[in-house]
C-alpha cells in the first residue's frame, strides 16, 4: 500500500505566532503588517469576520480596526522564523519524510498501516499545540494536490473535524473535488483558469474527469500532472532535500528615504550581511553580487532612478569582505547625488558548494583565514544572537531602517526579550 501524502497547515500563522506569547489578544482581531507597516499580510479569524481584505493599506482600514478593538502588529520574521522551525522539529517525531514547503505549511509521507491516519494526523496536532501553541489543520489524501485540497477543506468550519480532512482513499473524495472551484486548485493560475472555463471545466472535479491528452494541449505537461495528481496517480515528487539556490536576496524599502551615499551604503552593507549569513549557512559561496537601488516609484520627481549593476569574479567566496569589496565598487558606479533613494537590496549568485571550492593561484592563504573568521563569526552570532559580533563598517540602525512601530518582542531569539511573567 503506497503511503499518504499529509499536508500540515499552520492556521493564520503570524497571527497564531502573536497570540502564543500575549494572552490579552486570545479573542481579539489580529492583524499582521507587511514591511514599513504598509499592508495588512496576515489576520486572525476574527479579523476576517469583520471585513478585513489581505493587502489592504493600513490607512484605508485603521479605523474598522479601531472600532473593533483589534491589535495591530509589525512583522516580526524572527519570531516567525523561530516558530516555524520548532514545528518542523517537532514532525520528526512523526516521520522522517518530510518536506518543507513554506514557513507554515510542510508535506508528510505517512505509512498508512502503522495506525490509523486519523489518530496520526489528531496526535500531530495535540503534540505541536501542546508544545507550540500554533493551532494546525491537516488534510490527508493520496496525491499532493489532493492533500492540498483536503487541508484548505479542513479550515473551513462546515467540514472541520477536529482540523483533519482525511480523502485517503476515501468516498468524500468525489463531493469534495465537485465542491472546489478550478480557480482553487493547487497549481491553476489565473490564466489557466480562465482557459479552463471557457472549456467549461469550472471544477475540480471536471478537471479530473476531463480527457488528459486535451488538457496536456491546454495547459502542457503541467497542467496534466495536475489532472492525474486529482485522479490519485502521484506525478509531483516528494522533496525532501531542499532544491540547490541559484541565488540569494535580501531587499527592503526604507522606513524614510536617503540621499547620501554614506546612509545608502549603510543599507547596502546591512543587506549583504543578512544574505552572506543565509548563504553560508547553506554551505555556498558565490562569485557574482549584484547591488540595485531605487527611488520611489510613487514619487516620480524627479525621474524614477532605479539602477542594477553586477560585479563577477574568478573565485567564488564566502568571505564578508570580499563581497563587500565587490558591492562597495558596484555602488560607487550607480549612485547619483540629488536622488531620494527608498529601496535597496543585494543578489547573490553564481552559488557553489564550499566543499568544491578550487584552491587559489595567489592569495589562498589570506582566504582560507577569511573562511575560518566567517564560520567563527556565525557560530557566535547563532549563539549569542544577531551582530554580537560584526564589521566595524556594518551599521544596524540609521534612517533607511525598517518602520516596525508596532513590532512584539523576539521572544524566543533575543535574551533581552525573554518573556517576563509578573
Amino acid at each position: 500500500m503506497e503511503n499518504a501524502i499529509a499536508l500540515l497547515d499552520c492556521n493564520n500563522f503570524y497571527a497564531s505566532c502573536e497570540r502564543v506569547f500575549d494572552a490579552s489578544v486570545k479573542e481579539k482581531p489580529i492583524v499582521v503588517l507587511s514591511n514599513n507597516d504598509g499592508c495588512v499580510i496576515a489576520r486572525s479569524e476574527e479579523a476576517k469576520q469583520i471585513g478585513v481584505t489581505m493587502g489592504a493599506p493600513l490607512f484605508k482600514v485603521e479605523s474598522l480596526l479601531t472600532e473593533h478593538d483589534a491589535e495591530i502588529f509589525s512583522s516580526n520574521y524572527a519570531l516567525y522564523g523561530d516558530m516555524s522551525g520548532r514545528v518542523m522539529n517537532l514532525l520528526e517525531n512523526f516521520t522522517p519524510n518530510i518536506e518543507v514547503y513554506s514557513i507554515d505549511e510542510a508535506f508528510l509521507s505517512l505509512e498508512p498501516r502503522k495506525k490509523s491516519l486519523d489518530n496520526l494526523a489528531g496526535n500531530i496536532r495535540e503534540k505541536i499545540y501542546k508544545w507550540t501553541g500554533i493551532p494546525v489543520s491537516i488534510g490527508i489524501a493520496e496525491t499532493k494536490v489532493l492533500a492540498k485540497i483536503a487541508t484548505k477543506r479542513a479550515k473551513k468550519a462546515a467540514l472541520i473535524e477536529n482540523g483533519i480532512l482525511n480523502l485517503y482513499r476515501s468516498d468524500k473524495t468525489e463531493a469534495v473535488l465537485k465542491d472546489t472551484l478550478i480557480g482553487d486548485v493547487w497549481g491553476i493560475g489565473y490564466r489557466s483558469m480562465l482557459k479552463l472555463r471557457e472549456q467549461n471545466i469550472l471544477t475540480a472535479w471536471n478537471l479530473r474527469e476531463t480527457d488528459n491528452r486535451f488538457i496536456r494541449r491546454l495547459l502542457t505537461v503541467t497542467g496534466a500532472r495536475i489532472a492525474l495528481e486529482l485522479r490519485g496517480i502521484k506525478c509531483l515528487p516528494f522533496e525532501q532535500i531542499q532544491t540547490k539556490k541559484h541565488n540569494i536576496t535580501c531587499s527592503r524599502s526604507f522606513g524614510q528615504t536617503v540621499n547620501d551615499y554614506e546612509s545608502l551604503k549603510e543599507a547596502v552593507l546591512y543587506f549583504l550581511t543578512r544574505a552572506c549569513e543565509k548563504m553560508r549557512k547553506h554551505n555556498l559561496a558565490a562569485n557574482a553580487v549584484t547591488v540595485l537601488i531605487s527611488t520611489d516609484r510613487f514619487r516620480p520627481i524627479p525621474a524614477p532612478y532605479s539602477p542594477t549593476a553586477t560585479f563577477s569574479s574568478t573565485y567564488p567566496t564566502d568571505s564578508n569582505q570580499e563581497i563587500q569589496e565587490w558591492a562597495c565598487q558596484i555602488l560607487e558606479r550607480i549612485y547619483k547625488p540629488h536622488y531620494e533613494y527608498k529601496r535597496a537590496g543585494i543578489i547573490l549568485s553564481g552559488l557553489v558548494p564550499t566543499e568544491k571550492l578550487t584552491k587559489r593561484l595567489f592569495d589562498d592563504e589570506n582566504y582560507q583565514k577569511q573562511h575560518k573568521l566567517m564560520k567563527a563569526m556565525d557560530e557566535i552570532n547563532r549563539k549569542f544572537g544577531k551582530d554580537t559580533v560584526h564589521f566595524a563598517s556594518v551599521k544596524s540602525e540609521g534612517k533607511w531602517i525598517m518602520k516596525q512601530t508596532r513590532k512584539s518582542q523576539r521572544y524566543t531569539t533575543n535574551w533581552n526579550e525573554l518573556l517576563v511573567i509578573k
